[in-house]
């Protein structure tokens, strides 16, 4: 199997020519267009700041996407309880989109089937099934089970856009069996969307579905091709946030386990090469500017959000010019307990808003 752990190093020294002649291609004429999504992505948790709708609207914040990780129930029992009605009907009154952008595979595929049927989960390097993470991409039932639990969730958590992210497990690693051990892990992910879009189609027929490039699914798929409506999601999680995306120098300091280039420069390359497969212009890219929580390393009390509006500007400067219309970003933990302990994070918001929509 193609190794994901390391990313060659030539591919990241490319010339700025190459990335001048992307911007021609793709985005320069168009460059000031408006952004088509400036979004926020955020737990249910987050709405302890109940005035999330209005602060969105302020900014020009035009997307709100709620994320979870497993347990979707639990998430659709919010969203058809009083607060989570309350939500939807502020955002329908002040024309802010909702999507919902979750890591759902231990939902679509139930562990507990694990007993029943082993064929449906991935192999390890080992040669044994096991039930940790995603599934087996080359067992036709595991797809059957994926797509029809992805639909069931699709019609109780309908996204106003038709736009819908059924993600991998969180970091999770993908099979080694026979069949699957010569596809990467972005491959044998495109396998699994391209059945899910296809049943999503049949309740909805404008249904678009999300390609995370991230983790182990950060590489260009090299073997599978997405079928019409899958589009690229682009989330560099481990860059370095004190500089530029574009900074060839800013060394990333990632988890070895995953595939990575050497600088943040590195990221812009493996998003070229992934809209070169994908496309431009439904390429999404979730950043990580107001995301408490991952500067807080995920665990509570949060710290103060290390906000830096002159390098968002040069990172979304960036991906404009390589075409990209579509940018949100985590703000995870920027709740009740935030503005408690670290002041009101308006200010923050106001210019990162300012930030899509330059003058």
């Amino acid at each position: 199997m193609r190794s994901d752990a390391t990313l060659s190093r030539r591919s990241f020294l490319k010339s700025a020519a190459g990335f001048a002649t992307a911007a021609a291609g793709v985005g320069a004429d168009d460059k000031t267009a408006p952004l088509q999504t400036r979004g926020v992505v955020l737990m249910p948790s987050d709405l302890s700041l109940k005035d999330w709708p209005e602060r969105a609207k302020a900014a020009g914040i035009n997307t709100i996407g709620l994320h979870w990780t497993r347990k979707l129930n639990a998430l659709c029992d919010f969203v058809a309880g009083d607060d989570g009605a309350h939500f939807l009907a502020r955002c329908k009154e002040l024309g802010i989109a909702v999507e919902y952008e979750l890591h759902a595979m231990g939902d679509l595929l139930p562990r507990e089937l694990f007993q029943k049927d082993p064929a449906l989960f991935r192999m390890d390097d080992k040669g044994q099934r096991t039930a940790d993470t995603n599934c087996c991409p080359h067992s036709p039932a595991a797809l059957d089970l994926i797509a029809e639990k992805a639909a069931g969730y699709a019609r109780r958590l309908p996204p106003t856009t038709h736009r819908y992210f059924f993600w991998p497990d969180d970091g999770g690693q993908w099979c080694r069996c026979p069949k699957c051990t010569d596809l990467a892990a972005s491959d044998q992910a495109l396998l699994v969307e391209n059945h899910i879009l296809r049943a999503l189609r049949r309740h909805d027929a404008r249904a678009t579905l999300s390609h995370i490039s991230y983790a182990h699914t950060l590489l260009a798929p090299q073997q599978v091709k997405p079928e019409s409506g899958v589009f690229l999601e682009f989330a560099p999680i481990d860059r370095d946030y004190t500089k530029p995306i574009t900074d060839r120098d800013a060394k990333i300091q990632s988890r070895p386990r995953y595939a990575h280039p050497e600088t943040n420069a590195g990221y812009l390359d493996v998003l070229e090469a992934n809209m070169k497969l994908f496309g431009v212009e439904h390429t999404q890219v979730l950043e990580y500017w107001l995301d408490v929580s991952r500067f807080s390393r995920w665990k509570r009390p949060a710290v103060k959000l290390p906000w830096n509006a002159g390098i968002c500007r040069a990172d979304i400067a960036a991906y404009r010019a390589l075409g990209v219309r579509h940018i949100t970003t985590f703000a995870v933990y920027m709740d009740a307990d935030y503005v408690k302990f670290h002041g009101d994070p308006q200010p923050v918001l106001l210019e990162y808003g300012a930030a899509l929509n330059p003058s």
